[in-house]
């Protein structure tokens, strides 16, 4: 189970990383939604406290990674409009 946990929380938060690195490079931020980010970001950052309170080194670290993604993003598409 253990296996599987590390699966997901690898693949869903890596996921991420193309549009990151897509981002920091060109800029480009019109065809993301602000308020889809806006949501998506605060909803990480509750799934990293579960994470935590419950102890799980799967959520908490795949949660982490990928708020530190998804605020990337988001930062950008504020600063970029």
């Amino acid at each position: 189970m253990e296996t599987i946990g590390w699966l997901a929380a690898v693949l869903t938060t890596f996921s991420f990383v193309p549009q990151a690195i897509k981002v920091i490079r060109t800029k480009e931020t019109s065809s993301i939604s602000l308020w889809m980010y806006s949501i998506f970001t605060l909803g990480i950052s509750f799934w990293l406290v579960y994470g935590l309170m419950i102890g799980s080194a799967q959520m908490t670290l795949a949660n982490l990674i990928t708020l530190v993604l998804a605020i990337i993003i988001l930062r950008a598409k504020i600063k970029n409009g």
